[in-house]
């Protein structure tokens, strides 16, 4: 078990670590909240199109870019809620026709996955601009979040 340094230490390693990404993290957040992306992949869900599916592989880019970020080597998420909803929701399903007879169940978990992955995405983004240094005592919940998916906290 680590010592209360030691977490506080991994704080700052992430925070430098989204600091050295920003401008990466930026450019994918950019292109993830854009229209194709975003609003097309919810649009996608209600009108039961197939191409809802694509949503997986975007999932899959900001979890890498959160897994690049991440203060633990070699580098990982290791909170296991947040990945079991990467698996559940971003595993590269493929579709089959058969996925229409139960279309919620199969295709809700993409957007889930999207929706967790782009916010912490966010939070990365923001947290990254807003502190020069990780904070000590009294945090943001945003901040908090991203320590939580780092099980950091």
């Amino acid at each position: 078990m680590e010592s209360i340094d030691e977490t506080l230490a991994k704080h700052d390693v992430l925070l430098n670590n989204i600091k050295q990404s920003l401008p990466e993290l930026e450019k994918l957040l950019g292109e993830v909240s854009d229209h194709w992306q975003y609003e097309d992949s919810v649009y996608r869900y209600y009108h039961q199109s197939f191409k809802i599916y694509r949503v997986q592989a975007t999932t899959q880019k900001i979890y890498a870019a959160l897994e690049n970020i991440s203060p633990h080597e070699p580098k990982e998420i290791p909170n296991e809620w947040f990945n079991n909803i990467m698996m559940q929701g971003a595993a590269g399903k493929v579709f089959k026709l058969e996925h229409n007879k139960e279309w919620e169940k199969t295709c809700r978990p993409f957007l889930e996955a999207f929706f967790h992955a782009k916010y912490f995405l966010e939070m990365a983004v923001k947290y990254g601009k807003r502190y020069k240094n990780a904070p000590k005592g009294r945090i943001s919940s945003g901040w908090a979040a991203l320590l939580e998916i780092y099980n950091i906290r």
